[in-house]
């Protein structure tokens, strides 16, 4: 068949360990001889990284920007040990973190359906989008050891020299720890927009979720942005799309999510996002059964897999060892990046052959050749489990047959 010719460039981020060993045998089997690829790379591996002084994360943020649709491969986020293995002059903070900032980004994390892996809540039947709020809460927050009785007060001093307010947060008698959160309106804005675009681009309805009852300034400012936004952006969208937008308390919003049967997405903020991805992502199967896009409300997206570096079988790799590693996540980021590419140049044989490169590869798990994450889970008798490159090739067998 004919190469499937691209206009736009796709800004490719390429990453760390085992899924930078995939990321090749992807491109290689499975993109390369279909699509005369056309990308902006960037080399995100940690070395790379490092000698840079990671400059080459903020390039391909600004590439995202200029091209608006990226490409990632999982990426280390260096600790002390890190630091050590690969003789690091830094240690450097998380890629994501820094493109998710520049893009002014909201995560949306959704789980892949595949006949054979089951979910362990019965009735969940569609996948439940996560949408995370990326900013602030606890991850920005100040924390304190209060080491005997005293008082503890949260001071607002403003830039313009009036007079300062506080309030008491406690009247420590003994020990004890104290913590301070904030977060910005024109982030939760950007959350909120983020999640209503994505909404309407994909036909799916939106639930969001905080504890307004008990936070009754924190949390109900992010419930207030919302319902503004919504009532004077985006109802009539709504409406006119067939779809609906649903506030709910985050405790009930977790005992309707028990009994609901997916198809939906479900907006948290930071936290409850970061804990309810993994909920999600562990009862549908396997994080390596996990997608992931940054959509930020400017038009810019940003796919990759929701998982890690696979540090474990990078190592057996390295010793010559065989390894049986799920690829799925990350042809999903890149079968992602390749639809929006078509969607947004108008052509519709790149997105069509996205379609086909994700009905493959759900095919190939489908007729019980898989991984050896998935054989320990699959509900079909008898599984082949392949290794690496193996499963690799029979995607491409079917995606062969598919093309035809």
């Amino acid at each position: 068949m004919q190469k499937i010719t691209m206009k736009t460039p796709l800004v490719e981020m390429d990453g760390d360990e085992m899924t930078r060993i995939l990321w090749q045998m992807i491109k290689e089997e499975l993109l390369l001889p279909f699509v005369d690829l056309n990308t902006e790379y960037y080399d995100l591996g940690l070395e790379h990284r490092d000698a840079t002084g990671d400059q080459v994360t903020v390039d391909a943020a600004n590439a995202t920007k200029k091209y608006g649709v990226a490409v990632k491969c999982a990426t280390i986020t260096p600790n002390a040990a890190r630091m050590t293995e690969y003789n690091l002059h830094e240690m450097w903070k998380s890629p994501n973190g820094t493109i998710r900032a520049m893009l002014d980004g909201t995560v949306f994390r959704a789980p892949i359906v595949v006949k054979g892996i089951e979910p362990c809540v019965k009735n969940w039947k569609k996948p439940i989008t996560i949408a995370r709020h990326a900013y602030g809460d606890v991850y920005k927050n100040a924390e304190m050891t209060i080491p005997a009785a005293g008082r503890v007060e949260l001071v607002y001093t403003p830039a313009d020299g009036s007079e300062e307010s506080r309030i008491l947060v406690h009247d420590f008698q003994g020990s004890g720890v104290v913590q301070g959160q904030h977060n910005l309106d024109n982030s939760i804005e950007s959350f909120a927009r983020s999640c209503f675009e994505y909404a309407l681009d994909t036909k799916q309805d939106l639930w969001f979720a905080t504890k307004d009852t008990i936070s009754k300034k924190y949390d109900h400012r992010f419930k207030d942005i919302f319902a503004e936004i919504f009532e004077n952006e985006y109802k009539e969208k709504f409406e006119a799309a067939g779809i609906t937008y649903f506030y709910t308390l985050i405790d009930d919003a977790v005992a309707r999510i028990m009994k609901a049967e997916g198809g939906f997405i479900w907006a948290c903020k930071n936290y409850d996002g970061d804990v309810m991805s993994d909920m999600v992502s562990s009862a549908f199967g396997s994080l390596a059964m996990m997608t992931s896009v940054l959509v930020s409300p400017h038009g810019y997206f940003e796919y990759e897999a929701a998982h890690g570096t696979v540090q474990r079988h990078y190592y057996k790799h390295l010793k010559g060892e065989e390894t049986s590693t799920n690829s799925v996540a990350t042809i999903f980021a890149w079968t992602g990046a390749l639809r929006k590419r078509g969607e947004l140049d108008q052509i519709p044989e790149l997105s069509a052959f996205a379609d086909k490169l994700e009905e493959a590869t759900l095919a190939t798990i489908e007729s019980g050749k898989m991984t050896k994450d998935l054989a320990l889970i699959t509900t079909i008798q008898n599984p082949t489990v392949l290794n690496s490159r193996d499963f690799i090739l029979a995607i491409r067998e079917k995606l062969e047959e598919l093309l035809k």
